[in-house]
């Protein structure tokens, strides 16, 4: 969508003779085949220069690969290059993508029916905004925030069985996400103090709430205290079970899919590296 980017890119690739390869994506899923086909061809580092669905569809290829992700956040959200404290320049971003002594680290991520992700997913209320938010010519914050009031305006909550750690639980709940970093984008935290590299995922599921107190929620989500609301529960595990009424939408990164009513939640311990600051 960033045409601007293009000649920054080749620019940059000349003007420092670097080995490497610029690559257009042209529709979903195709960053997955290019970035399968460069850890073919044993290029050591892989950049994703988008948001959050392409940094996914890009990391789905590295999975237990001695590839490494680099990132230059240039989409809506930029969930887990905010987590990882990445320049949000491009500039910046990708003096680091490049620098011969950018640090790799070793990232969790999670599997949700098949489905890798490496932020967050999500049922519910959750799965909707992030339907109604991928239809959205202009995207951002406020659009988000937007697309958020309206889809609460139609709620439904339904009942949920959660199973972790051999105990299970019904809910009837609104939203469920399991994170994998701590936020799902633009600062929004929805599980302070995640972390990516610990071994487990966290699901937050928020109970039915009206107007008044969603409007709390929103608030606490962008001042780290999200899950201290009575109306949200919190669990950490290496393995979720979710069971829902029906088949309905699930959300990876922000990417929607169709979801059976059973879903297992897992994590990849530390399957994928990562250039850090």
């Amino acid at each position: 969508r960033n045409q601007r980017l293009l000649p920054r890119l080749r620019a940059f690739i000349a003007a420092r003779g670097l080995d490497a390869d610029l690559a257009v994506t042209e529709g979903p899923g195709h960053a997955t085949e290019l970035a399968r086909d460069a850890v073919r061809r044993g290029c050591a580092r892989v950049v994703a220069v988008g948001g959050d669905g392409t940094v996914n569809e890009t990391a789905q290829a590295l999975l237990h690969t001695p590839a490494a992700l680099a990132i230059v956040p240039s989409g809506s959200g930029n969930g887990l290059a905010r987590y990882l404290g990445l320049p949000a320049s491009p500039l910046a971003a990708l003096e680091l993508a490049t620098a011969p002594r950018a640090r790799a680290v070793q990232l969790d991520a999670g599997d949700v029916a098949g489905r890798p992700f490496f932020n967050a997913m999500g049922i519910g209320l959750d799965a909707e905004i992030s339907r109604r938010f991928k239809r959205l010519t202009r995207r951002g914050l406020p659009a988000y925030l937007r697309t958020g009031l309206a889809a609460f305006l139609g709620r439904r909550s339904e009942r949920v069985a959660i199973g972790a750690g051999g105990r299970t639980e019904e809910r009837e709940i609104l939203i469920v996400a399991v994170a994998n970093s701590d936020q799902y984008g633009n600062g929004a935290i929805v599980a302070p103090g995640a972390r990516a590299d610990d071994g487990v995922l966290d699901l937050v599921a928020v109970g039915p709430v009206g107007p008044p107190a969603a409007a709390l929620l929103a608030v606490r989500l962008f001042l780290g205290t999200f899950d201290r609301s009575p109306a949200v529960r919190r669990l950490r595990s290496p393995r979720f079970v979710l069971r829902r009424p029906a088949p309905g939408l699930l959300h990876t990164d922000g990417e929607v899919h169709e979801g059976p009513a059973g879903i297992e939640v897992v994590v990849q311990p530390r399957s994928l590296r990562v250039l850090t600051p």
